[in-house]
């Protein structure tokens, strides 16, 4: 999703109000700023069963769930990303509107564009965010989930999961799910645009 520069040397609060005005999003990479592209069919069916899934676990809870229109700041890196599912159960994330700053939960679905750069950079500026206790990356070629865990020490511990293994376990907010759940209405043999298009 990350595409071409758009604007550099930009602070936080001038691509704050650029952000604000703009038809499409840009995440924010230390002065730069970055348009990002479209997602696929299977990659926002995904990400919307995640979502609902976890709002009906977290309901009443005081921790609230976000999808992609909402940025998460990283501060101490000088990065803006919008993360495709987000859960946050910090008070005083309440106080800003257009962005978080205390995930407790971070979930990326990889696509081809993204995959690198949601395993690699992305998530090593992630892990300066103190509140975020799992990372997870899901799979939108074939049923798989990558769940990242920070250890006590600052470890981050991987476990997978597949569709043999029935069920997934998120620790961060008590939430055990169906996989089939999160591929519900997912065709993995579907073409993508660029195909159709040829």
């Amino acid at each position: 999703m990350i595409a071409t520069p758009q604007s550099s040397n930009l602070t936080p609060e001038e691509y704050l109000q650029l952000e604000a005005a703009s038809d499409i999003k840009h995440e924010y990479i230390d002065g730069e700023v970055y348009a990002m592209a479209g997602a696929t069919d299977t990659h926002v069916t995904i990400a919307l069963n995640i979502a609902i899934l976890l709002r009906s676990h977290l309901r009443g809870s005081g921790c609230r769930v976000y999808i992609s229109d909402m940025k998460v700041r990283i501060k101490s890196k000088n990065r803006f990303y919008y993360p495709d599912v987000l859960v946050t159960c910090e008070d005083k994330d309440k106080g800003n509107s257009t962005f978080k700053q205390f995930p407790s939960l971070i979930i990326e679905v990889l696509s081809d564009s993204t995959e690198a750069f949601d395993r690699g950079d992305k998530f090593a500026d992630y892990q300066f965010l103190p509140s975020l206790q799992e990372y997870v990356l899901v799979n939108t070629k074939k049923a798989r989930i990558e769940c990242f865990r920070r250890t006590s020490e600052g470890l981050w511990l991987l476990q997978f999961y597949e569709l043999e293994d029935s069920q997934f376990e998120l620790t961060s907010i008590d939430f055990t799910g169906k996989i089939s759940d999160v591929y519900e209405e997912v065709g993995f043999g579907e073409q993508s645009d660029s195909q159709v298009l040829e």
